[in-house]
């Protein structure tokens, strides 16, 4: 198709031509010049023909005379490429004192002026030259001020200054005017303090943006949302912000703990409840059997009967035994409290098994025991070995062995136990 067009066009313009110069030779045209008693007669063929030809001579000449002053400036540009090259390389090898000078003379070039001066403030930085760092990000100018906003922002979060570095956010955010890291530093900021909302406006920029992986999305989402709840200051704001989560939010055991938790707090444990045993029943979760065990005295006989039913799903389960151990101590029952949580340990050497342990022997009365379950409790959470504990009433020895239960594929095949 295209060479037919080819032709076609070279036809038609062959054909303009034709009639063209028939219409001129019928009567080419009379130019006459007159300069300072000089009169040049020609045709108006010729004289379009000469004006071109002289537009052309003046077009080469005018860039034989630019050649040097460009090849010169392209001189300048490769040379400002290889030591931004330089100073990048000497940066990721870790020589900031080499890649400050590489950088220095990169920014003296307009066109890599700011990413030099960015990276050169981020080397300043590591050579432990917060100073020089602050000038290049103050030299950065105009066109790189978000990147600069930013890099700023994240001197303060990693120096621990997390109230600097919101301040230095917030006014930004509220203009719109922040880059994508910008954003998420302002979320890690306000997380660090406990300005939840400021945190939550932070999460549509980065979830339009779609910078990060969603696995690294969803982990940012749940810790926000996760200490917005933890942080909801009556019933109304817990309900208003579960409701706004998305369902794949509120399916994530971290955020359904954490309403759980806060619901309970407030007085609604029915809820907190109602929530842990719904995802539950959708897959089984260690952490939310260990929020059921923390939601206070409020339904314990109600929790403790669905805690003993959730034995037959996950026997095994240290934090379902350290939950039940919990229950049947608010319940009083401490001969079967101490014996769940024996076996817990036994398991899996849980800091949480060793502190129910000793609220155990405080409602016992042993304070000595308790005293000491508590101190194994720190041990445990340090990693040094704990103090073993007397039993308080004499029975025979724990069954603390793992119960085996047979596991089947999608397709009901048994499976082997692992080795």
């Amino acid at each position: 198709m295209r060479l037919w067009r080819t032709v076609l066009l070279l036809l038609l313009a062959a054909l303009v031509a034709a009639l063209a110069w028939h219409w001129l030779a019928a009567d080419p045209g009379y130019v006459q010049v007159r300069l300072r008693g000089t009169t040049l007669e020609t045709s108006v063929v010729v004289a379009i023909a000469g004006l071109l030809l002289a537009w052309a001579v003046l077009g080469i000449g005018w860039r034989l005379l630019r050649w040097p002053f460009r090849a010169w400036g392209r001189s300048i540009k490769r040379r400002g490429r290889e030591r931004l090259a330089a100073g990048l390389t000497a940066f990721a090898e870790g020589d900031y004192a080499q890649a400050e000078r590489d950088l220095a003379r990169a920014a003296a070039h307009e066109a890599f002026r700011t990413p030099a001066l960015l990276v050169a403030a981020r080397a300043a930085y590591e050579r432990g030259a917060p100073e020089r760092a602050a000038q290049a990000l103050d030299d950065v100018g105009a066109r790189g001020l978000r990147a600069a906003d930013a890099t700023r922002a994240r001197f303060l979060v990693e120096s621990g200054r997390h109230a600097d570095a919101l301040a230095l956010l917030k006014p930004k955010a509220a203009t719109n005017d922040l880059s994508l890291r910008g954003w998420r530093l302002l979320a890690e900021a306000a997380l660090a303090q406990g300005d939840t909302q400021a945190a939550l406006d932070a999460l549509p920029a980065l979830a339009r943006s779609q910078s990060l992986t969603a696995d690294t999305q969803a982990a940012l989402e749940t810790r926000v949302l996760a200490a917005a709840l933890a942080a909801a200051p009556d019933a109304t704001r817990l309900n208003a912000l579960w409701g706004g989560a998305s369902r794949a939010q509120r399916k994530r055991p971290e955020l359904v703990a954490a309403f759980a938790r806060r619901s309970a707090a407030l007085g609604q444990v029915l809820a907190a409840m109602d929530e842990i045993e719904s995802a539950q029943r959708r897959e089984w979760s260690d952490a939310l059997a260990t929020a059921y065990g923390e939601l206070g005295a409020a339904e314990a006989g109600a929790r403790l009967r669905k805690a003993e039913a959730w034995l037959a799903l996950a026997p095994n389960s240290a934090p379902l035994l350290t939950a039940l151990g919990r229950l049947y101590a608010q319940q009083a029952q401490y001969g079967k409290a101490e014996e769940a949580l024996e076996r817990a340990l036994r398991l899996a050497p849980l800091p949480a098994a060793w502190e129910a342990l000793g609220d155990c022997r405080t409602g016992e009365g042993d304070h000595a025991g308790a005293a000491t379950a508590y101190a194994n409790a720190l041990r445990c959470a340090r990693g040094d070995a704990t103090v073993a504990l007397t039993p308080l009433l004499a029975r025979g020895p724990i069954d603390t062995r793992p119960i085996a239960f047979e596991e089947r594929s999608e397709h009901g095949v048994p499976r082997l136990p692992a080795a």
